[in-house]
């Protein structure tokens, strides 16, 4: 974010993390504004973050449902009623690019995908940083392509990452 912020993991529910602020342990906690909203508690915060500010985690606010396989009605069902085309495809490609980085859910890696109508038809695009723990080194990149192809737009980014000194930064988080 370019404010000097040390991004320290944080665990416990809302009332714990709030706490922590109020008793002088951190400065500020950042918190799903989801979340906060579930919970009638969307007065407390402060400010919210632009995604383009600061990217979510790969996949962040999407869920899933399972059914049993052999379970054809429930899973037609599911598809027709709950499945967000454009939702998936986005993560798609988000879980795309952190699986050609070979990075764990728990790596400091954003990604954002959008679908958005584009000059010649609906087009996806796809934002990714990979961060030291730091802040810094921090590679940040995107690609554009096709919806139908979202986990190509995801490799070729994670490609270009890779070539760029992403492979070496996850590396060293591990070590």
């Amino acid at each position: 974010l370019g404010l000097g912020i040390e991004v320290r993991p944080v665990r416990g529910n809302v009332d714990t993390r709030i706490a922590k602020v109020a008793a002088g342990e951190l400065d500020a906690v950042l918190l799903a504004r989801a979340g906060l909203s579930r919970l009638g508690r969307l007065a407390e915060a402060t400010e919210v973050l632009d995604p383009l500010q600061m990217l979510p985690a790969p996949g962040q606010g999407a869920l899933a449902c399972e059914c049993r396989s052999d379970d054809d009605d429930i899973a037609t069902l599911l598809r027709t009623t709950l499945d967000d085309t454009l939702s998936r495809t986005a993560v798609t490609a988000e879980r795309s690019l952190l699986n050609a980085l070979e990075a764990g859910c728990t790596a400091p890696v954003g990604a954002l995908a959008d679908v958005a109508l584009g000059d010649d038809g609906d087009e996806i695009w796809l934002r990714a940083v990979v961060a030291h723990p730091s802040g810094s080194p921090l590679i940040r990149r995107s690609a554009t392509g096709s919806p139908d192809d979202a986990v190509g737009v995801g490799r070729r980014l994670a490609t270009e990452m890779l070539a760029d000194g992403a492979a070496a930064l996850c590396e060293e988080l591990v070590t």
